[in-house]
């Protein structure tokens, strides 16, 4: 069903799934002020598909400063309560680190790495600044679950964010192969924007409560079937270290159910446009902090 709505891209206080038309375009920029590294081809793989990986945006060097800053990191926050540490559920094993930069002057100038902010400049038509930033970490055998989701469903409701004008990367900072059960994408689906029922509001099955299958922003399956069929197939973003994948902050996005012998870590960044300023959060909902969603550090990279 189409939204009607005066918010075009509403969610969770909503009856039923539902699809919108995206209103925004995916490449902001005129074709003329494409940087001279990025092709026509790989600009269009973009738009199309939504997601584009760049093998070798960093150096070897790079990429074991980076690892091991992040090794130091962890290690100084494994025993801490902030709440800029995400743990797996039932243990102690660091998840994810929020907003980096503040903790670490090698990852701010990793937000500044002259490609990413070119490519980020130009999909997005104006200077950006960090919406949010994260060191995502996935120990080997993890059984963490990451279900299904479009990143701007929740900055959209949550953070207030107005339109699809920000723009995600994953920089690889370990392969990620498909031995590492890395980033599963549905390409195509950042074309159209899916509002999600809150599972407080959605009836479930035993079986579904059993596997705790509804999740805040998690599309039904129907919708992700149909969006899958309309794909053709799920994608893999698979890259060596010091690659780095771009992706449209609509697509429906997750990490591969298996658990992986090998580890995975990966910065992961978001751009979002000096144009596309945080408003009031949907439904009531009160702002999110700012190492979440940035409201007051919004000065262009």
């Amino acid at each position: 069903m189409l939204s009607l709505c005066r918010d075009p891209y509403p969610s969770r206080a909503i009856n039923e799934h539902l699809l919108a038309r995206r209103h925004e375009p995916v490449v902001w920029s005129e074709t003329g002020a494409r940087p001279e590294w990025l092709s026509a081809e790989d600009e269009t793989k973009f738009a199309e598909q939504g997601f584009l990986v760049l093998p070798n945006v960093l150096t070897a060097d790079e990429v074991a400063e980076l690892n091991k800053e992040m090794t130091q990191l962890r290690k100084e926050l494994t025993a801490s309560d902030s709440p800029l540490v995400l743990r797996e559920q039932g243990s102690d094993d660091i998840l994810s680190f929020l907003d980096p930069p503040s903790a670490s002057p090698l990852f701010e100038r990793l937000a500044r790495h002259p490609k990413l902010l070119e490519f980020a400049r130009y999909i997005l038509a104006s200077e950006v600044y960090l919406h949010q930033s994260r060191l995502n970490y996935r120990a080997a055998n993890a059984q963490e679950e990451f279900y299904w989701h479009s990143d701007f469903e929740t900055w959209h409701t949550e953070d207030g964010m107005p339109t699809m004008r920000a723009l995600s990367c994953s920089v690889l900072l370990t392969d990620n192969l498909a031995e590492h059960a890395p980033k599963l994408l549905i390409p195509g689906s950042h074309k159209t924007y899916v509002g999600c029922v809150d599972p407080a509001t959605c009836p479930v099955t035993d079986d579904e409560a059993a596997h705790e299958s509804h999740t805040m922003g998690q599309p039904s399956p129907e919708i992700l079937s149909l969006l899958t069929h309309q794909a053709g197939e799920v994608t893999s973003a698979t890259g060596l270290a010091g690659s780095v994948v771009f992706f449209d902050c609509n697509i429906q996005h997750r990490s591969a159910d298996e658990a992986s012998k090998h580890p995975r870590a990966n910065a992961f960044l978001v751009y979002n446009s000096v144009e596309n300023m945080l408003g009031a959060p949907a439904n009531g909902l009160k702002p999110r902090p700012e190492h979440l969603a940035h409201r007051e550090q919004t000065t262009p990279l």
